[in-house]
């Protein structure tokens, strides 16, 4: 894979150097830095950088003005403010100067990494951008969704499928993903799992399949919307949304779909092993 050429704007020294560092060894790579808005256009100008992280405080004028500036060089330009505020109204007028991702200060490695990957997906190449970080974003949420849904811990480990094939026992909660990429997401369980799982969530011993059932389609439902949302909020470009659950069970489930790059997320927990699948279509 091609360096990705990264152009780092911030008057803060220390901040340049930390950006810097997050992106050593990887195959994003500093071509420049500034630490105005008046430097960062004239060097935009010069070296034309795949993407360019940009500090809402410059001495000058501010990130929201500088990206104006830029854009108005270049339409096609991918800028990431990197910011101490992150507040509605400085995302609004953010979009409208062209800027495409919004990440907060203190931002983590993995979180950069993960904004510069899908917004560079082009020179990255999307089987990469799927792997890294649409699944990665899933296997997040989906740890962090168990956790607020009903109280549990778990170890998440991912598997790449060979195909868009999917067998499965027990329960499961299927909702299609539309736009671009499209694709499918799957949230499954054993029927045993199911039940302790609505319980832990429901606070009750004595929970029915049906109700069981409605649980899990919920729980999906939330874990899919969280997922979708935190990757639509890096891409401005391009918004994926999700189609209404539909939940089947039964034995030797197969769910086919060849079309699809699919990768299993497991989420081992005290109740049992609980799942969820996410598949995207081989050509966007």
């Amino acid at each position: 894979m091609e360096k990705v050429r990264v152009m780092v704007v911030d008057d803060s020294r220390i901040s340049r150097m930390m950006i810097s560092s997050m992106l050593a060894k990887t195959n994003f790579e500093v071509c420049g830095m500034a630490e105005n808005a008046a430097h960062a256009i004239d060097l935009y100008a010069k070296i034309r950088p795949d993407v360019v992280t940009m500090d809402m405080n410059l001495p000058d004028v501010d990130g929201v003005e500088c990206s104006r500036r830029i854009h108005a060089l270049d339409s096609h330009c991918k800028i990431v403010m990197i910011s101490a505020m992150k507040d509605a109204k400085l995302i609004m007028h953010g979009r409208l100067a062209g800027i495409s991702a919004f990440l907060q200060k203190p931002v983590c490695t993995n979180e950069l990494l993960d904004t510069l990957m899908i917004l560079c997906q082009d020179h990255v190449g999307i089987n990469t951008v799927y792997r890294e970080s649409y699944v990665s974003t899933f296997a997040k949420v989906l740890q962090e969704g168990l956790q607020s849904v009903a109280g549990l811990e778990s170890e998440i480990a991912v598997d790449e499928e060979a195909s868009g094939a999917l067998s499965l026992n027990g329960v499961a909660v299927v909702i299609g993903i539309v736009g671009e990429p499209r694709g499918r997401i799957t949230f499954y369980m054993d029927e045993a799992v199911m039940l302790k799982f609505a319980g832990q969530v429901l606070q009750q011993e004595d929970v029915s399949e049906a109700e069981a059932s409605a649980v899990v389609e919920e729980s999906g439902n939330i874990i899919a919307g969280h997922g979708i949302s935190r990757i639509n909020d890096v891409i401005k470009e391009r918004e994926m949304r999700l189609t209404p659950p539909g939940i089947i069970s039964g034995v030797d489930i197969t769910l086919s779909n060849p079309e699809l790059t699919a990768f299993n997320i497991k989420a081992k927990t005290s109740l049992g092993d609980i799942f969820l699948n996410v598949g995207f279509a081989r050509s966007v």
